[in-house]
């Protein structure tokens, strides 16, 4: 609905991205829900790319125990796996906003081959 009010106002669809907003006005129930369920998001949207920024939020640090921000980046790359695989077709999501670009790559990379492998 929102994707076709933009195309009205001008914003054609190949211009869009999808955020489904991690953490904004979600608990931690309803943030891992997004999450597991990625893949009905996925086939509601088709072919709208899905942003997800879970990179160093604070369910991340629940969910571990680790308070500082800056140190939630191991649970960020579980995040940002889960977010890849868990869709219905090639992929989750589309884009990940990531503080470690490096780690989440490397995580990417390794995740995309072990889907492709025979």
């Amino acid at each position: 609905q929102r994707s076709e009010a933009a195309e009205r106002a001008g914003i054609p669809r190949w211009l869009q991205v999808m955020d489904p907003g991690i953490a904004f006005a979600k608990d931690q129930g309803g943030n891992l829900s997004l999450l597991k369920n990625i893949a009905m998001i996925r086939s509601k949207l088709g072919d709208l790319p899905i942003l997800l920024g879970t990179s160093r939020k604070g369910f991340i640090g629940k969910l571990t125990g680790v308070a500082n921000a800056e140190d939630r980046d191991f649970g960020t790359i579980g995040s940002c796996v889960a977010a890849l695989c868990l869709g219905s077709g090639p992929v989750g999501c589309n884009i990940l906003r990531v503080h470690n670009v490096k780690a989440a790559k490397d995580a990417a990379v390794v995740m995309d081959a072990i889907r492709k492998a025979k």
